[in-house]
C-alpha cells in the first residue's frame, strides 16, 4: 500500500483559490447573516455560481456521467473553503451525500445516470432523506446489515409513505433519495419534492445556514433506484464519504476562527499593548494552532483514503471525525470568548461559526460514536466515558 500524500497539489491549490475568490465576492459575513435571517433554504445565486458555473457540484461524478471526474481530495478542498465562509449552499447534502448514494447504485441504469448528470450540472439539487445525525456504520443506520433504518414504507405500486425528521438539505431540494422497506425488500427511491404528496416542513435548527426539515410522504410516487442487493451499501458509502469530507469543513471552520482571533487580538489594545501579546492568550492560541495542525492531517488523510478507496478508509474517517469535530468547537468557542463583548453580538459572525461547529459535531455521528466505531475497527475496548 502506497504512503498517502497529505500535501495539497497545485491543482488543488488552484481550486482553493478559485472557490475562495468566489466566496469572498459573493459570501461575505454580512451576506451570510442576512441570508440566515431571510428564512430561505440556501443562496441560489451562490449555488449556481459554485455548483454549475464552476462545476463543483460534479466533482465526485465521473466525466462519462457528466461530472468533473475528480476525487474526494478536490471535494475536501471545496469543503474547507465552504467551512471558512459558513456558506449557505447545499454542497454537503447534494454534491456529496446525494451524489455518493447514487454512485453506489447501478450507474448503467438510465434513471440513475440522468439524475447523476442533473446533480453534477448543479441544475438539480438533491438530498439524502436520512437524519443528519446518522453515523456511518451505526446500529440502525441505513446500510448496516440487518438494520436498514428505514422509517418509510414502499407500497406495492412503488408509492412511499412515512416520515423522516432532521433531514439536511430537504428544504430547497428538487429530489429526495429515500431509503424505504416494503414487500420487495429494502431499496433506495427517488421522489420529486414538487409532488403534492410530499411535505417538507422546516424545523428550528441551531445552524441557520444548514437548515433541517421533516419530510412526510403520503403515497408519494417514487422511482426505485436500487434494491436490497446494493441500496444499503450505497447509502452506507455515502454516509462514510459525507463524514470524511465533513472533517474538512470542520477544519475550515477552525481555520477561520483562529485566523480571525489572531487578527483581533493583534488590533485590540489594553494597557497600551495588543491583547494578543499577553502570555495567557498566546498560550491559548498556540494550543489552538497545534490542534489545527493535527486536524488538518487527519482530515487530509480521510480525504486521501476516500480518493484512493483505501482499505483504511473507515479508520481514517473515524479518526478524522472524532478529532476534527471537537477542534472546530474549541476554536469557535475561543473565537467568541477572545473577541470579548463584540464576540457575543449578533452582528459579529463568530456565532455563525460556533453554531456550524456545534451542528457539525453531531452531524453524521458524534465524536463519541466515531470513537466507538474506531475501537471496533482496531480491536480495542470501546471507551466507557
Amino acid at each position: 500500500m502506497s504512503t498517502p500524500d497529505l500535501l495539497y497539489t497545485e491543482a488543488e491549490e488552484d481550486l482553493r483559490a478559485a472557490v475562495r475568490s468566489l466566496l469572498t465576492d459573493h459570501c461575505p459575513p454580512a451576506a451570510v447573516l442576512s441570508r440566515a435571517e431571510s428564512g430561505r433554504a440556501y443562496d441560489g445565486a451562490l449555488w449556481r455560481a459554485l455548483g454549475a458555473d464552476m462545476g463543483a457540484a460534479g466533482l465526485l461524478v465521473p466525466d462519462k456521467l457528466g461530472g468533473q471526474g475528480a476525487t474526494a481530495r478536490e471535494a475536501a478542498v471545496v469543503m474547507e473553503e465552504l467551512g471558512r465562509a459558513v456558506a449557505p449552499v447545499p454542497y454537503l447534502t447534494s454534491a456529496v451525500l446525494a451524489v455518493g448514494a447514487l454512485l453506489g447504485c447501478d450507474t448503467g441504469q438510465d434513471a440513475v445516470a440522468r439524475l447523476l448528470g442533473a446533480l453534477a450540472e448543479g441544475r438539480t439539487v438533491g438530498a439524502l432523506a436520512v437524519p443528519l445525525s446518522t453515523a456511518p456504520g451505526a446500529p440502525g443506520a441505513p446500510g448496516v446489515p440487518g438494520a436498514p433504518g428505514a422509517t418509510v414504507r414502499a407500497d406495492g405500486d412503488g408509492a412511499l409513505s412515512g416520515q423522516v425528521s432532521g433531514v439536511a438539505g430537504a428544504a430547497g431540494a428538487d429530489v429526495l433519495l429515500v431509503p424505504a422497506a416494503g414487500a420487495d425488500g429494502y431499496g433506495l427511491y427517488a421522489v420529486e419534492t414538487a409532488e403534492t404528496s410530499v411535505s417538507v416542513e422546516p424545523l428550528t435548527s441551531l445552524d441557520l445556514t444548514r437548515p433541517l426539515a421533516a419530510v412526510t410522504l403520503t403515497g408519494a410516487p417514487a422511482r426505485r433506484l436500487a434494491g436490497d442487493d446494493r441500496a444499503g451499501a450505497a447509502i452506507g458509502r455515502a454516509l462514510l464519504t459525507g463524514a470524511g469530507l465533513l472533517a474538512s469543513e470542520q477544519l475550515g471552520v477552525a481555520e477561520w476562527c483562529l485566523t480571525e482571533t489572531v487578527r483581533h487580538t493583534k488590533e485590540r489594545h489594553q494597557f497600551g499593548r495588543p491583547v494578543g501579546s499577553f502570555q495567557a492568550l498566546k498560550h491559548r492560541m498556540a494550543t489552538l494552532w497545534l490542534e489545527l495542525v493535527q486536524a488538518r492531517a487527519t482530515a487530509r488523510y480521510a480525504a486521501d483514503a476516500l480518493a484512493t478507496d483505501s482499505p483504511d478508509t473507515p479508520v481514517a474517517v473515524a479518526v478524522a471525525q472524532a478529532h476534527c469535530a471537537q477542534v472546530a468547537v474549541h476554536a469557535a468557542e475561543e473565537c467568541v470568548q477572545l473577541h470579548g463583548g463584540i464576540g457575543m453580538t449578533w452582528e459579529h459572525p463568530a456565532h455563525l461559526y460556533l453554531k456550524r461547529a456545534k451542528s457539525d459535531e453531531i452531524a453524521l455521528g458524534t465524536p463519541g460514536r466515531h470513537r466507538q466505531t474506531l475501537a471496533g475497527l482496531v480491536d480495542l475496548a470501546a471507551p466507557t466515558g
